[in-house]
């Protein structure tokens, strides 16, 4: 989505910042001001001649501080703000490596538990099982290819000895075919049967490996 350019969150802090130092500096400015204006100070006891004369005296102290006041504020909230936004900084650059396609990447934020580091652990976490979705399904269509090419290379074999012998038995044939096709069937509703083992929409049953490789025995017959 196209945005337009705005303020970082790093200058709108250190602008904050300053602005909240500048206010406090004006407000103990404000009080001082009236402390003395009324010729009172802690442990001292000012004559004050006029409100003219302590306000031309007063007002460049006031401008002197307030700007003090503000080269610290920009600068130190500069620096506060970078070293307190420097998590997000790596959690922003894992984003754009994930976005990529690079999924291996972890933010690893070390530290103290805060809320950068639950959105750190958090999004790790999230990285580990999208790695683990998109290795499972890499390998689930590795071996459903491996596992259809079977009956295509044996339905291939029997159509090449039909074509060779055509006074051979057509029966024999499509009896055959007939249960290549089944076992290409059945093989097709276990492979989507395994896409959706991580959901645990099925339930588990015992299963006779000597029957299974029997079958495998004689499906793979004819290319024998």
């Amino acid at each position: 989505m196209d945005r337009a350019p705005g303020l970082s969150v790093r200058l709108k802090l250190t602008l904050s910042y300053a602005a909240f130092l500048m206010l406090a500096g004006a407000v103990l400015l404000g009080v001082m001001y009236l402390a003395l204006s009324r010729g009172v100070h802690p442990g001292v006891t000012f004559m004050v001649t006029s409100h003219a004369a302590l306000l031309r005296d007063f007002a460049p102290i006031a401008v002197t501080v307030l700007a003090f006041l503000l080269v610290i504020g920009l600068v130190g909230g500069w620096f506060l703000a970078g070293r307190m936004l420097a998590p997000l900084t790596r959690i922003t650059d894992a984003t754009r490596r994930a976005a990529s396609g690079s999924l291996s990447h972890r933010i690893a934020l070390e530290g103290r538990q805060d809320e950068f580091r639950e959105l750190a652990d958090a999004f790790d976490t999230m990285l580990a099982r999208l790695e683990a979705h998109v290795a499972e399904q890499r390998r689930f269509a590795a071996n459903a290819s491996h596992e259809l090419r079977t009956p295509l290379a044996i339905t291939q074999s029997l159509l090449d000895v039909a074509r060779s012998d055509p006074d051979r038995d057509s029966r024999e044939l499509i009896a055959r075919l007939y249960a290549v096709n089944a076992r290409a069937i059945d093989l097709s509703e276990a492979l989507l049967l395994l896409s959706r083992a991580d959901q645990r929409s099925f339930t588990p049953d015992r299963v006779d490996l000597s029957l299974v490789a029997e079958e495998a025995t004689e499906t793979l017959l004819p290319l024998a």
